[in-house]
């Protein structure tokens, strides 16, 4: 299991009012199998290695929603940085068994993002690959807030571009046009698309005052079409049809329970290979 680089986004999970539903969509939709962990909780393996986790909610006031969590070796410190830069420690640094130590923020906006500091538990073992995360990006209307936080708490170093790239659904819901986004890069590597791990979107005024502050994680899938048919199939919905981007094809999508994401499926060059 490789190790992640500081600040990479290194796991992501779903809360879900049924763990069970859950299951059945994403595995049929992914191709996922699922291993119980801890209590309410299901990991998800694609071609046997780990990818994911579901999670029964406990809480009915929790949102129905896919959390993303970036890498630390230092939890405390990356908590301090957090409340130093403007942010809200939700769920202070708390041990998840031996698998390593987990805690929840949210930045100036109000996007709500996880930390984690691995043990026994790296993360993904698969990702960039079909059936595996991708790419995240945070959508916000504080932008000028957001993006010094980012900076200080992860050391991202960002790059201002046209609308292009896997950042396209910052389209949102209403497909309406994206503004204003911004790539993130780690600390010591060279700014732009090659070593981007993220992004900021903006939220614009074209879309209701009461949508919060969020992250959009994406998944890569083989044929993006098809996959947004079998998401209706299987009971969900779709946010933002499949269009084409710099980057491949995607789809703004949501399970049948209500949480959204979004699937690319990698351009094929000229050889055939994606």
């Amino acid at each position: 299991m490789a190790a992640f680089a500081r600040s990479a986004p290194c796991w992501v999970d779903v809360q879900l009012p049924d763990l069970e539903a859950g299951k059945r969509f994403y595995g049929e939709l992914f191709g996922w199998t699922f291993r119980a962990g801890e209590g309410p909780y299901a990991d998800a393996f694609s071609g046997g290695e780990l990818v994911a986790a579901l999670a029964a909610k406990q809480d009915g006031r929790m949102p129905t929603a896919w959390g993303i969590y970036f890498a630390t070796d230092d939890i405390a410190a990356s908590v301090a940085r957090i409340r130093e830069a403007g942010g809200q420690v939700i769920t202070e640094p708390v041990r998840s068994g031996r698998a390593g130590v987990l805690a929840q923020a949210a930045d100036p906006g109000g996007a709500v993002f996880g930390l984690w500091q691995a043990g026994d538990r790296e993360g993904f073992q698969k990702q960039n690959e079909p059936g595996s995360f991708c790419w995240t990006e945070v959508h916000t209307r504080q932008k000028d807030r957001v993006d010094p936080f980012y900076e200080k708490v992860f050391g991202f170093q960002g790059t201002d571009l046209e609308p292009s790239g896997p950042d396209a659904a910052r389209t949102g819901p209403d497909g309406s046009p994206p503004i204003g986004f911004r790539m993130w890069s780690p600390a010591g590597t060279e700014p732009g698309p090659d070593t981007a791990v993220g992004g900021r979107s903006v939220i614009t005024d074209a879309f209701p005052a009461e949508l919060p502050s969020y992250f959009l994680s994406y998944f890569a899938v083989e044929d993006c079409n098809r996959t947004a048919g079998n998401a209706v199939r299987l009971g969900g919905r779709i946010s933002a049809p499949p269009f084409d981007i710099p980057y491949g094809r995607m789809a703004v999508l949501q399970d049948d329970q209500g949480a959204v994401f979004a699937v690319l499926q990698p351009p094929v060059s000229e050889n055939g290979a994606e």
